[in-house]
Parts: C-alpha cells; structure tokens; sequence
C-alpha cells in the first residue's frame, strides 16, 4: 500500500515540475527570485524533451510500482499518461521537439517580458 501511494504521489509531482517547467515563468512575473527555481526546472524539461532522455522520477515511479506488486512502463512519464490525453497516435521524435520548443518558447517569452520590465524600470 506504501509503495503504491508513493508511486501515485511520484505522480502528481512529476506532473507539477512539467506544469511548473511548461509555466512557472508566469509565476516569474510576479515573484522574480522564484526565477532561480524556474529556470533550472525549465532547462530540464527543454533537454529532456529535446535529448529524450529519461526522467529519474519516471524510474522512481515505476520502481514503486514493481514494489507495489503493480506492472511499471517502459515509455517516459509524459508518453504514459499525458500524449495518450492530448496526442492519441503516440508520442514521436517530432513530437517530443515540438514539445520541448513550446516550454523554450513560452518561457522566452515571458522572461523577455520580465527582462523589458526591469530595463524601463
């Protein structure tokens, strides 16, 4: 029952880092020394869409699902449970650039906005 439960809170917290990493430049604009947190999170998530390589939280889930008496995955955490949702067809190497260009691009913008801010200010 541990594991299980731990595997699911793995979960949710991988879930809220791409949710951060994807958008967590918005939260920037408001708190500016978040951005110390932000653009580590957001580096990760454009190399690990652009280089497809594997989460270690993914690894982790998967172990405590094992553990749980439960099948783990073989694909990403995002191929798992996230491309089924928003791409049906599954995941494929234009895809996962596609992604990783959209996090680059929206947090270019949004720390260009807070960089323009901070020139005029």
């Amino acid at each position: 029952m541990l594991y299980r439960l731990t595997a699911d809170t793995l979960v949710l917290l991988h879930l809220s880092f791409i949710l951060f990493a994807l958008l967590g430049g918005l939260l920037v604009l408001r708190w500016p020394r978040l951005a110390w947190l932000h653009l580590p999170a957001a580096a990760w998530g454009v190399t690990v869409e652009v280089f497809h390589l594997a989460c270690p939280l993914t690894r982790w889930e998967n172990l405590m699902r094992q553990r749980a008496g439960q099948q783990g995955y073989d694909d990403g955490f995002i191929e798992h449970y996230l491309i089924p949702l928003i791409y049906p067809a599954g995941l494929t190497p234009q895809i996962q650039l596609g992604l990783g260009a959209l996090v680059l691009l929206i947090n270019l913008l949004v720390y260009g906005r807070l960089w323009r801010r901070r020139r005029l200010a």
